[in-house]
């Protein structure tokens, strides 16, 4: 039986990680904090253990106290990390030291396991969007690659939405209550990749023969974010809503506000100066040849086969 070691479970990508390998009846470990819920972790074969990450020595012996009484994890998905941040240096804390302490508490200890998934972002190749997320996904990316004999792979999706996300849900919420709100006064280029398929391309990267190198993930599809209000009403039954293009100087403000209320409450806001510089960008276009080349993928999922699942999970779970 393979084991697996899944980082960041508790969250949106987390849990359905967790779930395709408990259907593969693998012996699955969902690294969680203490304090995180196990609302979507609920199958008894899950497993946890809470990594100390920011102290590498901790790591290490517990590492070693693990792999002594259950064995060496076959494969990790370091799935944990940070969007969003009341502090911008714990990007760097979470997103690059993090990753670095664990990846060399498993060479320290002579752990290394037969695949290592980095779940990085698009965010960090965009040429102009120097959001300070993406700059600590590339940070460890980059020290990832420097480590040759380690075999990693990096996976680089797009906006990935589904069941459980709460980002683009909110933005549903707006469409649904009879409100669309696009950024800037030209149309945006986006791509999306469905939750079930990103982890398809994972799992499919874990079982190959490949390593040591990254791919971005999307469903090969570019749209306007005018198609994304259209495929969303459509998913919603919403026949009129009002479209407002906002400037982007007015949400830049709005941005700056946001983050400086966010600071006051304690508490991260989705929208900041980080999401403004996603947001500016006009082209999220995305080339996935390489995984198309490599693991012979294609999307089961379009942006409207998605969104209509999607929402059907939203309204079943009354979130919607």
């Amino acid at each position: 039986m393979k084991k697996i070691l899944i980082t960041g479970a508790s969250g949106f990508i987390g849990s359905f990680l967790v779930e395709e390998a408990i259907r593969r009846e693998w012996q699955t470990w969902a690294g969680i904090r203490k304090t995180s819920s196990k609302k979507f972790l609920q199958d008894k074969q899950v497993q946890f253990i809470d990594l100390s990450f920011s102290d590498k020595l901790s790591l290490t012996k517990q590492i070693q106290q693990h792999v002594s009484q259950y064995g060496k994890w076959d494969y990790i998905v370091h799935n944990a990390g940070v969007t969003k941040c009341l502090n911008p240096a714990d990007f760097d804390k979470v997103n690059y030291f993090f990753t670095k302490n664990l990846v060399e508490s498993l060479i320290e200890t002579g752990n290394i396991p037969e695949k290592f998934i980095l779940m990085s972002s698009l965010s960090a190749h965009h040429p102009e969007a120097h959001t300070v997320y993406g700059q600590s996904k590339l940070k460890a990316e980059k020290w990832l690659e420097s480590q040759t004999r380690f075999p990693y792979i990096i996976i680089q999706p797009t906006g990935v939405y589904g069941p459980r996300e709460k980002d683009y849900y909110i933005m549903l919420k707006t469409i649904k209550s009879g409100l669309d709100i696009a950024a800037g006064m030209k149309p945006q280029i986006l791509s999306f990749i469905y939750v079930k398929d990103l982890i398809r391309v994972v799992f499919l990267a874990l079982e190959s023969e490949i390593t040591n190198k990254s791919y971005p993930v999307a469903d090969g599809k570019s749209y306007t974010d005018e198609e994304y209000t259209r495929i969303a009403k459509n998913a919603l039954n919403k026949k009129h809503v009002l479209k407002l293009r906002v400037p982007l100087f007015i949400l830049k403000t709005v941005s700056i506000l946001a983050e400086g209320f966010s600071k006051m409450a304690k508490q991260p806001s989705t929208l900041n100066r980080d999401k403004y510089q996603i947001m500016k960008q006009r082209d999220w276009s995305c080339d996935i040849s390489a995984i198309r080349n490599d693991f012979h993928f294609e999307a089961e999922y379009d942006l409207e086969k998605g969104m209509r699942e999607c929402v059907s999970w939203y309204k079943e779970n009354k979130w919607l």
